[in-house]
């Protein structure tokens, strides 16, 4: 669980950060601007020397809000960073990135990785979730205001491994590169120069990234998942702490090539998707962020429709340009976006209940449709407020989810297949830039 946890960040982080990543499609205009004084610091990959320096600016002046963004940037960049240093700390993927589907992740290979037990990868979570609460705290005593953070995004880098050595391989350009398609990642030269000025409109935007990320973390700290680590760690880390000792000793080498005994451990890994809640505290704790989410979002939404510039704009409103071309948002994209918002608020409050596909004559897919009950649908809210063991198996099966079914509005396929049409085909992508 925790695993895959970590390259849902990256992604999520690269990904909303870097959908650039079509360099031969990005406005290289150089921003008119004077280069933000933390953006030094970024592209040296000296972020605590960025957040020190941005802390003395505060202490001088309380009132420079552009000083106190500019420490909230420094700050989630260094969640991130930190996030990525902990697992090169434990090897994460020596030797297997290219065996391992879906995870390659752009993190070095240490030769010499220390032991990683149970214990350790959930304080590695919980210092992530540490760092997010440090970071948003800091943006949330941002008056927003007039202000303004120019910044070159692809150039700035973060030091994975710890080494204090500057490459190209660290700059957020790069990762990006790896994340979709290592096979080209040094092929692609990165842009001459990617500014964007970041305004008031992108204080709540980068808040809610941190609402989305410790949400995630919180659900993954929620729950049990000790057996599935001390099971199938070894596919992901060279030094396990574990009382199945024979698995580290097949080596890397074995998983080169992605054979049989990698097979029983996926099936393992697929079987011990069975938690059991330890700290249900943390599960309200995640839904908490997830509306949060939703209130930022709308928040950021209404300072870019009431801002009159045009100016190397992040998330443009309908008559802005943005700074990625062919992701300009047309006011249909926007109207759907709010509706988006509304029915996932809806359903986080229990308002309106999602499809539950048993109990239905017909097969499986009646009709060429998605299945859904007519009478009966699933309190998502109270998967959050009462949560129980999450069997992966009986979930889908359908009789894991008998506490959270109950009568009342179900929310349609079709209405939600026709507020999709907005995005026309590209939800995801939009979803991880809007937040």
């Amino acid at each position: 669980m925790k695993q895959s946890f970590f390259e849902l960040t990256m992604r999520a982080v690269v990904g909303c950060s870097l959908v650039f990543a079509v360099a031969n499609q990005c406005d290289r205009a150089t921003a008119q601007e004077t280069v933000a004084p933390v953006e030094s610091f970024l592209v040296q990959g000296k972020l605590a020397d960025g957040a020190a320096a941005m802390q003395k600016l505060i202490n001088e002046d309380p009132k420079d809000q552009q000083a106190r963004f500019s420490l909230g940037a420094v700050q989630f960049f260094q969640a991130i960073e930190g996030l990525g240093q902990d697992q090169y700390r434990y090897g994460l993927l020596r030797g297997r990135s290219r065996s391992i589907p879906f995870m390659r992740l752009p993190i070095p290979e240490n030769s010499e990785p220390e032991e990683i037990s149970y214990q350790k990868a959930r304080a590695l979570v919980q210092r992530f979730v540490d760092r997010l609460a440090k970071a948003e705290q800091t943006l949330a005593a941002i008056t927003p205001g007039n202000v303004r953070l120019p910044l070159n995004l692809g150039s700035v880098r973060l030091d994975l491994n710890g080494d204090e050595k500057l490459t190209n391989e660290e700059t957020m350009w790069h990762i990006s590169q790896v994340l979709q398609d290592p096979r080209i990642a040094d092929q692609v030269a990165p842009p001459t120069q990617f500014p964007i000025v970041f305004d008031a409109a992108d204080v709540p935007w980068l808040q809610g990234y941190c609402h989305v990320l410790s949400a995630v973390a919180e659900t993954v700290l929620a729950y049990d998942w000790q057996d599935q680590f001390e099971r199938t760690a070894h596919l992901f880390y060279p030094r396990v702490d574990s009382p199945y000792e024979f698995l580290e000793a097949e080596g890397p080498g074995a998983f080169m090539s992605f054979g049989a005994q990698n097979i029983l451990d996926f099936i393992a890994w697929l079987h011990t998707v069975n938690y059991e809640v330890v700290e249900p505290e943390r599960m309200q704790k995640a839904l908490m962020h997830m509306e949060t989410v939703i209130r930022l979002s709308r928040q950021s939404w209404k300072f870019i429709e009431a801002e009159t510039d045009d100016d190397h704009e992040w998330v443009p409103g309908a008559d802005q340009t943005s700074v990625m071309k062919g992701f300009n948002v047309g006011r249909d994209v926007i109207s759907g976006w709010h509706e988006f918002l509304d029915e996932m608020e809806s359903i986080l409050q229990g308002r309106q209940l999602v499809p539950f596909w048993r109990g239905i004559r017909g097969g499986v897919f009646p009709g060429g449709n998605f299945p859904q009950n007519p009478k009966i649908g699933i309190n998502v809210r109270k998967i959050f407020t009462q949560p129980t063991r999450f069997d992966l198996a009986l979930w889908v099966q359908g009789t894991a989810l008998t506490p959270y079914l109950e009568e009342g509005d179900i929310i349609s396929p079709e209405k939600w297949g026709t507020m999709m049409t907005s995005f026309r085909g590209n939800f995801m992508n939009f979803a991880l830039w809007f937040n």
